[in-house]
């Protein structure tokens, strides 16, 4: 598989945590269980803003599309894309991100389940996949309660993306 598709796959991927972000925000009371104690002024910020912001959101991107395309699983994904199609692809991704998180971005890209039909993303892929992504989100210390935040919005993605 060409590293071209194996971008794309990491960007649909990044992309679906962002639709899903855009759609659900837990509770503040929910993001203190799950990190203890917070003050007023942390509860009012988004997700976005904890997450770092817009460079953040696309360093976490990057970090995890190479993740991706360096892994041999995922290179049937990434056949046939120019490098354009792949820096849109990239841009979807971070601009989905963003808006879901609560940024000013916009994301103008197709839904999750037409956007992965027929790719026969099984759940291993998935898992492999939600497994890059904890360790880019780790290696830019993203913190807990952040970091699952994020993961549970990707999670209902997975029926739209995985196929068998």
């Amino acid at each position: 598989m060409s590293m071209v598709k194996r971008i794309a796959l990491a960007f649909c991927l990044i992309g679906a945590c962002a639709a899903v972000a855009a759609a659900q925000q837990p509770p503040a009371s929910t993001r203190a269980l799950m990190s203890g104690s917070m003050t007023n002024s942390q509860e009012k910020k988004s997700l976005y803003t904890r997450l770092g912001g817009y460079d953040a959101i696309a360093a976490v991107v990057d970090d995890f599309i190479g993740r991706l395309v360096a892994d041999k699983r995922f290179s049937r994904f990434f056949v046939g894309h120019s490098e354009d199609s792949l820096k849109k692809i990239r841009m979807h991704v971070i601009d989905q991100l963003c808006a879901a998180a609560g940024g000013p971005c916009f994301y103008i890209g197709r839904d999750m389940k037409t956007s992965h039909h027929g790719l026969g993303i099984t759940s291993d892929d998935w898992d492999a996949s939600a497994k890059h992504l904890v360790e880019s989100l780790d290696k830019f210390k993203v913190p807990q309660a952040e970091k699952d935040e994020l993961l549970a919005f990707v999670g209902t993605l997975k029926k739209d993306i995985v196929d068998k």
